[in-house]
């Protein structure tokens, strides 16, 4: 009996032994749950069965319902920039974000309850088939468009994957004709820089209206271009761009910086997430005396840039506080195509400070209306319109003068005559050589 007992005695003993070890093990590799996750799904999955079997709608209390709705309101109260994306919302930012879409590559603006052609995209099944700048889109799809169709519902119905077809009915005020085309869909690519062309003589100009996949190689033959014509500064138009790709910032501001020099940095959660962003382009840098122009509606990415030209003295900032939008967002990839856009970090200047909700404020600041930059937005969409009398036609006002514009290329002006030491030493402005592909994944 005795022995029987230190027996069973040994047993249990190595038995606790035994769990013990197991549980060590177990929290060492993470194989038991996380006990606040564990103990809050619960609670959210008791609400969720309450509401699923007693709302009076059970339609709208179908789980799934209610999971989406959750997992919207969980997200989107941390800050106004993390979201849940449904699968339509998820792939038109993916759109947005390549700069690539499947469509007929044309570009619309809304004037007067009318939906009139920009510019047919070059190479574009709009532009194969004949659309012209001024033709009017009429219907789609053999529906005649009204004043309860928005911009918005007009281009997602001649958006759509490529190698479909849709119908465009055009109207041409030119002969008073109308008619209809049949396009098939390609992708298309959004031009984000834009306008570019000589200003007094000297000055380049180009406006970038958001950082996308292409932006920096748009950039670069911009400015290569510019710069063929004989151009000796250059004035950067940042108004009312809302931001886009960290990487594409770092690929327009990085020509004017040395290889290895810091242009942003961004830091997250813990000290070791911290990612620098420099320079990786061999050679001089580009040193053209340089304006950049920005405003209420500068956000994100394009501050990324204003802040490094800034910051470094590369650039004199014209114009109005920028937005302060200085966070990082990740788009992570859910089921069934959906999305989850969160915020992880924070940028930073090459001092070490901070945009977000902050701003920066420009070197030289030039104030305008509302109604002033309203105009200016609808300006500079058409630089094609040289003629007064067609512009009022369009657009319903003369023409604005743009004083933010005005003062860019008088500090310029002031620059040209100090910096004598260009022509002392001979430099000449060369254009943008990259040596290198910035990987885009970071």
């Amino acid at each position: 009996m005795f022995k029987r007992i230190i027996v069973v005695a040994f047993g249990a003993a190595l038995g606790v032994a035994v769990s013990l070890a197991a549980m060590r093990v177990a929290l060492a590799w993470n194989l038991f749950p996380n006990r606040d996750l564990d103990r809050s799904s619960e609670y959210v999955r008791e609400v969720l069965k309450i509401v699923n079997e007693n709302y009076v709608d059970g339609k709208a209390a179908a789980y799934d319902s209610l999971a989406h709705q959750a997992i919207h309101g969980m997200v989107e109260t941390l800050d106004p920039h993390s979201e849940f994306l449904e699968s339509k919302d998820n792939a038109q930012l993916e759109e947005d974000l390549n700069g690539e879409f499947g469509g007929i590559g044309v570009e619309i603006e809304s004037r007067r309850d009318r939906f009139i052609v920009v510019a047919p995209i070059a190479g574009s099944p709009g532009e194969r088939a004949g659309i012209l700048r001024g033709d009017q889109i009429v219907s789609v799809d053999g529906r005649d468009l009204g004043r309860s169709d928005t911009m918005d519902s007009i281009v997602e119905r001649m958006r759509g994957k490529p190698r479909t077809q849709v119908r465009i009915g055009i109207f041409r005020p030119g002969t008073q004709r109308r008619f209809e085309l049949k396009l098939t869909r390609e992708i298309v690519k959004v031009e984000s820089v834009r306008g570019a062309r000589v200003l007094d003589g000297r000055t380049g100009y180009l406006q970038i209206t958001e950082f996308s996949e292409h932006t920096g190689e748009q950039f670069d033959d911009a400015v290569n271009q510019l710069i063929r014509q004989g151009i000796d500064s250059l004035v950067i138009d940042l108004r009312n761009n809302p931001g886009g790709l960290l990487y594409s910032a770092v690929d327009v501001a990085e020509p004017f910086f040395r290889k290895g020099e810091l242009i942003v940095y961004t830091q997250g959660r813990k000290p070791a997430d911290r990612e620098e962003f420099r320079a990786e382009t061999e050679g001089e840098p580009l040193r053209l005396p340089l304006a950049v122009l920005i405003n209420a509606g500068t956000a994100s990415a394009a501050e990324i840039v204003t802040g490094a030209l800034k910051d470094t003295g590369r650039a004199v900032v014209v114009g109005e506080r920028s937005f302060g939008k200085g966070s990082v967002q990740n788009i992570f990839d859910l089921k069934n195509g959906e999305g989850l856009r969160l915020t992880t970090a924070h940028y930073y200047t090459p001092s070490g400070a901070t945009i977000h909700e902050k701003g920066i404020a420009p070197q030289v600041e030039v104030v305008m209306t509302p109604e002033e930059d309203g105009k200016l937005e609808q300006q500079a969409s058409r630089p094609d319109l040289t003629d007064p009398a067609d512009f009022k036609e369009l657009f319903g006002f003369a023409p604005v003068r743009d004083r933010q514009l005005q003062a860019a290329l008088d500090v310029l002006k002031g620059v040209r005559l100090l910096d004598e030491r260009a022509d002392a030493d001979g430099r000449k402005v060369t254009g943008i050589r990259r040596s290198s592909e910035r990987d885009p994944g970071t």
